[in-house]
């Protein structure tokens, strides 16, 4: 076989720039003449390493070097395949009517406690039975929040059709399945997973929708175990994703820094996490603490993290102007349309009629979510440095309090005020008050100490683009009245009538 399978690696060489490469071609010319099907399986082994992806017709073609597109429409629904897939792993593990009788009964009340530990800050341990209710409830939100995440790396034409992808804690699977769709239909995915729990059951069934260019090996071991290294020839990848397992990690800074030594030059480590207040304002500190080569711990550690790249923010948190860092509390995350809820769920929450039900309880379609995206090439979103007298700057704001100033700012919240993506806790922990009608949304420049929050009391045509503008785009705000706001602890820069906001490029 090793043989053969070298006379296939020549051939495909040879033929890669001159034609499709056909199986059926090519068994003509190994020696013994191997089986089409034989030939068709060594290729589709060593297709990562020759560059190649199988089409519809059975041949094999180059990956093109062209980057992946931006896909800016949005994601409506959890795809049906991928639910009949999950549905099907349910009832081989629970019976065809999974969700009735006493099968229900536990994935309900596994799910309600898992959800309670998740809240009071306890420990989770992932059992088949929490891997399958997380599964049901989960999935959908971060198969959609992961792709709008990566429109910030393909609008700048950073995401490339051959992709090395390590996915540590990957979970039940939603990240990579929102990350396989995102990619063209021609693109070549090597596709690595750490995931030590039970979850990781569901993951390999998920896997087995994915395309025949997705060549996906799941690690079943912790994040600190694993070896960064460990994977491609040599041993860098260029997308790492980190999506809801850094808060559960001991020391993730550290744990952090050592996947991040085996990205790419041009790679990218994208971490998400919910947008609840503790994990979401933690994965701030966790990206401030890496950017400032911080390594969270010790002392020694800060000494042993010297040894380690740099690492620069690339998005969607600015900072614009040199040498300044936030020390604000970072609370901050997008919002974006609801999913249609998927029949997992609907099951699920239908067949509950214990007493303290209430309907809609085990329907999970928002799409929620705080993320960061961190380089070592020192590559940002934004790439704009404010080094004049032009601009005002947030972290000397205490000195404009009461004055109309001039000022650029990124916009990174959805409206905060009644009306908008927040319930009344989390706009009123936020400085805006949920009975508030006017348009509130936090803003930052990467230099504050205090949140900043832009407040619309007279929408005009000229301040309207604050209003339209998306999560994380750049603002310049022109005779904003900057007011300090005693109650909240934090500044509010009011927008009214005579204030001008420009979208800036």
């Amino acid at each position: 076989m090793t043989d053969q399978r070298e006379a296939v690696r020549q051939n495909a060489l040879y033929l890669q720039h001159v034609r499709p490469i056909d199986p059926e071609e090519i068994a003509e010319y190994v020696e013994g003449q191997a089986h089409p099907a034989v030939v068709r399986q060594l290729l589709r082994e060593e297709a990562p390493d020759l560059g190649l992806i199988e089409r519809d017709d059975g041949t094999f073609v180059p990956v093109s070097d062209e980057p992946v597109p931006q896909r800016t429409d949005p994601i409506h629904e959890f795809p049906a395949r991928y639910v009949r897939r999950l549905d099907d792993w349910l009832a081989d593990r629970y019976g065809p009517n999974w969700h009735e009788g006493a099968s229900g009964d536990l994935l309900r009340s596994t799910l309600r406690r898992t959800k309670a530990q998740y809240l009071e800050g306890g420990p989770v341990t992932y059992d088949e039975d929490v891997a399958a209710s997380y599964a049901i409830y989960h999935l959908p939100g971060y198969y959609a929040a992961i792709q709008y995440a990566l429109d910030d790396l393909a609008e700048r034409r950073l995401l490339d059709r051959h992709l090395r992808v390590l996915d540590v804690g990957a979970g039940v699977g939603g990240p990579a399945l929102g990350l396989f769709d995102y990619l063209p239909d021609d693109a070549l995915i090597e596709y690595h997973a750490v995931e030590p729990s039970a979850a990781a059951d569901v993951l390999e069934a998920m896997l087995e929708e994915t395309g025949r260019n997705v060549h996906a090996t799941v690690h079943r071991t912790t994040a600190e175990a694993f070896e960064p290294t460990d994977g491609t020839d040599d041993g860098t990848y260029d997308l790492i994703l980190a999506c809801n397992v850094l808060s559960e990690l001991d020391e993730p800074v550290a744990v952090a820094r050592r996947y991040i030594d085996a990205l790419a030059e041009d790679g990218s480590l994208l971490a998400m996490a919910p947008a609840d207040r503790e994990t979401a304002i933690g994965l701030r500190e966790i990206e401030r603490a890496l950017e400032d080569g911080s390594s969270g711990g010790s002392a020694d550690d800060d000494i042993d993290a010297d040894e380690h790249r740099s690492v620069s923010v690339y998005g969607p948190m600015v900072r614009l102007w040199p040498g300044e860092r936030p020390t604000d509390r970072g609370w901050s995350f997008d919002v974006r349309p609801d999913l249609a809820v998927p029949s997992v769920q609907s099951r699920l929450d239908d067949d509950a009629d214990d007493p303290d039900h209430a309907p809609g309880e085990f329907e999970n379609v928002d799409v929620q979510f705080a993320y960061s995206i961190l380089r070592t090439d020192g590559t940002r979103h934004t790439n704009v440095s404010l080094d004049t007298s032009q601009w005002a700057k947030m972290a000397e704001m205490d000195r404009h309090v009461s004055n109309r100033i001039d000022l650029v700012a990124a916009k990174v919240s959805r409206s905060l005020s009644e009306g908008g993506a927040l319930s009344e806790e989390n706009a009123t922990q936020r400085g805006g008050q949920a009975d508030d009608p006017n348009p509130l949304f936090k803003i930052t420049d990467g230099s504050e100490s205090r949140d900043h929050y832009a407040v619309v009391t007279k929408e005009t045509a000229l301040n309207r683009p604050l209003i339209e503008a998306d999560y994380g785009d750049l603002l310049a705000f022109e005779s904003v009245l900057a007011l300090w706001n005693d109650d909240e602890a934090a500044y509010n820069l009011v927008v009214d009538e005579e204030t001008i906001v420009d979208p800036l490029a």
